[in-house]
């Protein structure tokens, strides 16, 4: 697994390509989600992937404070069908809050609050709707 983190600017059009295909495939077309993938937030942000046998296999991108919460935010959380249920998508969060270095503020998918409580995440709103979408919002403290 070879591990990449890099803000826009430094990304190459094959790696932009590449993250865009996969956030399309997941949330697009899997999720069956319709909703404006380039919310223009993606310059303003840290993309952190890994790659496996040369395919994007997981990601994730983090706001930096004040572009969507006071906190920073960890959003587009990915992991490819071919590498789910190996461990990779808690790596990937595991790095992504390393990165972020803070508190962080998530709106998770509803389902997968277990999964963020095991990283430090509490549940601060009730369920609502994003895109089609049970969501809940979830805040990492600082040292959690």
């Amino acid at each position: 697994m070879q591990w990449h983190e890099r803000s826009f600017e430094q990304l190459t059009a094959r790696e932009l390509y590449a993250i865009i295909a996969l956030r399309e495939r997941v949330f697009v077309v899997e999720q069956r989600c319709v909703y404006l993938d380039a919310d223009g937030l993606d310059p303003i942000a840290t993309h952190v992937w890994a790659e496996h046998a040369g395919e994007l296999a997981a990601y994730l991108r983090i706001l930096p404070p004040g572009a969507k919460w006071p906190e920073a935010s960890i959003g587009r959380v990915i992991v490819a069908a071919s590498t789910r249920g190996t461990g990779l998508g808690r790596e990937l969060m595991r790095r992504g809050i390393a990165v972020a270095n803070g508190p962080i503020r998530i709106g998770a998918q509803a389902h997968l609050q277990r999964f963020y409580a095991q990283l430090g995440f509490a549940t601060i709103s009730g369920v609502y709707d994003e895109d089609g979408i049970p969501h809940v919002d979830m805040i990492r403290r600082a040292g959690s």
